[in-house]
């Protein structure tokens, strides 16, 4: 886990150990300097146009962007925002894609937890997906991914655990998984936790693994596994 930024804004990297990506903060004006990989965007704060492709389209809090390696665009404005830069990405489907976190319909994940869908193969991001995980209060059964992920925490407070040892999660820490490694992120507040997650490969953020390999189960109705 990392928790504080340098002065590039950068949270992990492959300094950091993160080879996959480059996760960082961002503050959005004007022209966006080219970047060597496809880019995935959180907005946190303010609100601005965008120009992506010669297209045009309003950035708010919420609203994820996808832009492909290569694609101009522009701010008028200014926004700051969560961005993961993806190294080595394979040729993407689409120029770019922007949608509203906030309308996006909720997937159901392990142990009651749910998610809303950014920037996945689905919207024409081929490398990676882009999501926002809702934690209820509690703690999941350890586990694993088969995914290399990133995550910023956007809300609420939480424990992670890992190999007997715990780190608390607050708005604004920031968390690498590799893949296949084994851990729980609890929800230790009183509210729902809000976690921005960025993985790779794209796939299913519902996919998990209990520590023996057998594969998690969506929970029923009444919140079993």
């Amino acid at each position: 886990m990392h928790e504080s930024e340098d002065e590039n804004g950068r949270l992990f990297d492959a300094a950091r150990g993160c080879e996959l990506f480059t996760q960082q903060l961002v503050s959005l004006s004007g022209e966006r300097d080219p970047v060597d990989g496809d880019e995935v965007l959180y907005v946190l704060e303010g609100s601005a146009g965008a120009q992506i492709d010669g297209h045009d389209h309003r950035l708010a809090p919420g609203t994820a962007v996808f832009v492909a390696r290569g694609t101009p665009w522009s701010v008028d404005g200014e926004v700051r925002a969560v961005s993961v830069v993806v190294h080595d990405p394979p040729p993407s489907e689409v120029s770019h894609a922007v949608l509203d976190l906030g309308a996006a319909e909720r997937g159901s994940a392990t142990a009651g937890r749910e998610f809303q869908l950014g920037a996945n193969p689905a919207t024409g991001c081929t490398s990676v997906t882009q999501f926002v995980g809702l934690v209820p209060v509690g703690r999941a059964p350890d586990h694993f991914h088969t995914y290399d992920e990133v995550i910023y925490i956007l809300e609420g407070r939480g424990e992670l655990a890992i190999g007997g040892e715990t780190a608390e999660l607050r708005p604004g820490s920031c968390v690498h998984l590799p893949s296949r490694l084994v851990h729980c992120l609890a929800n230790t507040g009183d509210s729902e936790l809000r976690v921005l997650a960025v993985f790779r490969p794209a796939g299913s953020p519902a996919e998990a693994y209990y520590p023996d390999g057998t594969l998690a189960v969506v929970p029923d109705s009444d919140g079993k596994d």
